[in-house]
């Protein structure tokens, strides 16, 4: 049975961008998946804004950091690192929150969603918010660049630096961190080089550091200049160097290739798909866009297989019940609980290798809280949740901060839902087949959910608001949670 228009495009939506905006609605049955495809590459390639979350006292601070080397930590009083320490935590809780709103809002989704994954496959902690802006810029710059300019640029990157001890490998005192993550997560993957290749890549990347304003330093005097050999190849290799050998193997494209089809196409893994994908990708020198473009306008990437067999992260749930209910948050906070309930806070990736994704995302208490979200959302419910205590992913503040900010146990999540948009959309729907219309703009899956169920605890007093809380109804079910 031929799949329609709407379908497809919304499984387009979902995987190039965070799901459709109400304002698709009207047509995503008339445009083709092609026609779709086009706009969202002709939105995206526009140069992104810089998310500035710092406020003026770090800006300040930093700024000054000159004059007397005030950031040096001996030079500071307990009192000053802590407010340092405060301020910065903060400016990532808000950068968190501006890259939320510019997922749901903007009209470069497939430029976002690309960042999105970056931002998982380049996992980064790093409590300084100068240094995670810096980061975040450099991936949302060359998402849908060239896969060898943004792994030059991301190993430059003061965050990353920092994050895998590169700061710390000198000559006749290597760190291999930064080496072996380079090599296991970001480009050949485990099992493609051996433990003397990590040691003699540790050593070109001897000497590569940053300094306390976030700029990339070469340290010559702490570098070794001796021969050393990767991978087969012997000279006297610089970082760089190093760099562009593990993007000489084709391996590097292929597990690229691989983990690209596994986020964006299906858990489940065709391997001749992936071989074709990766030889294209190695040919175009890793054209990062050309890759998508393969995905995305390919008649299989539309194989009926492939649309709802996908969780959605928690990032993409709430940015995708975002831009079908435009909302205003009355506690923008309330985002970062949720995201923290749900397992996937921003600039908080659970080890170096990222969010596991696929069925981690689910357990008996996370889908309870998923299948609660609209009704908190809708301001029905309570959130009377009171995550688990774990300090990092705070973001160092305490449980009660926590709470208090982000709306306390027993109390709703107030959110005002624009609901005009939508409820105009079904305006034309006989009463009769709203559900069977809602499910099909919200749902992704084959499996039909109950109309009779849904009738039953929907509202119908008037079409209007038997259409919001059918609406609220299946954003609560367990399909909705597959895209």
């Amino acid at each position: 049975m031929a799949l329609s228009n709407q379908l497809r495009n919304q499984h387009l939506m979902w995987r190039a961008g965070f799901g459709p905006a109400v304002e698709q609605l009207n047509s995503l049955d008339k445009t083709s998946p092609e026609k779709l495809y086009k706009a969202l590459q002709k939105h995206s390639p526009k140069k992104p804004e810089y998310l500035q979350a710092a406020d003026n006292y770090l800006q300040g601070l930093m700024l000054g950091i000159q004059d007397a080397g005030r950031l040096q930590k001996q030079e500071m009083s307990a009192e000053q690192r802590k407010e340092l320490q405060r301020k910065s935590r903060e400016g990532i809780r808000n950068l968190n929150l501006y890259w939320v709103k510019e997922m749901v809002n903007t009209d470069a989704q497939l430029r976002e969603k690309m960042s999105f994954f970056w931002h998982g496959h380049f996992a980064c902690r790093n409590l300084n918010v100068f240094f995670q802006q810096e980061l975040l810029d450099v991936i949302r710059q060359n998402a849908l660049g060239n896969f060898r300019e943004l792994i030059h640029e991301v190993s430059k990157t003061a965050a990353m630096l920092n994050f895998l001890n590169n700061n710390q490998n000198r000559k006749d005192h290597p760190n291999e961190n930064f080496a072996r993550e380079v090599m296991e997560l970001f480009t050949i993957g485990r099992g493609s080089y051996t433990e003397h290749d990590v040691k003699e890549a540790a050593r070109a990347f001897t000497g590569w550091g940053a300094n306390v304003k976030g700029e990339f330093v070469f340290r010559k005097f702490q570098h070794d200049d001796g021969s050393k050999t990767v991978l087969g190849k012997t000279g006297n290799f610089d970082g760089d160097e190093v760099l562009d050998i593990l993007l000489d193997q084709k391996q590097t494209a292929k597990y690229i290739s691989h983990k690209i089809y596994r986020f964006f196409v299906n858990d489940k893994i065709d391997e001749q798909k992936v071989q074709w994908l990766s030889e294209r990708f190695y040919k175009s020198d890793y054209d990062i866009s050309k890759l998508m473009e393969d995905i995305f306008t390919s008649d299989w990437f539309y194989d009926e297989n492939n649309i709802g067999s996908r969780i959605k992260s928690p990032i993409e749930l709430l940015v995708g019940l975002q831009r079908m209910l435009p909302m205003k948050l009355e506690n923008e906070e309330a985002l970062l609980l949720l995201e923290r309930v749900l397992g996937q806070i921003l600039f908080y990736p659970p080890n170096v290798a990222g969010w596991p994704g696929g069925k981690s995302w689910i357990d008996s208490s996370t889908l309870m809280m998923r299948m609660r979200i609209p009704q908190l959302i809708n301001d029905k419910d309570e959130f009377n949740v009171n995550p688990k205590s774990d300090d990092d992913q705070m973001m160092g503040r305490g449980e009660d901060e926590m709470k208090t900010k982000a709306g306390k146990a027993g109390k709703p999540i107030n959110a005002e839902i624009d609901w005009k948009k939508y409820l105009d959309y079904y305006d034309r729907v006989a009463r009769e087949d709203l559900i069977n219309d809602i499910a099909g703009v919200l749902l992704q899956t084959k499996k039909a959910v109950s109309a009779g169920v849904i009738s039953q605890y929907a509202d119908g007093g008037s079409k209007e608001s038997f259409i919001r809380s059918a609406t609220i109804q299946l954003m609560s079910t367990p399909e909705y949670q597959l895209c």
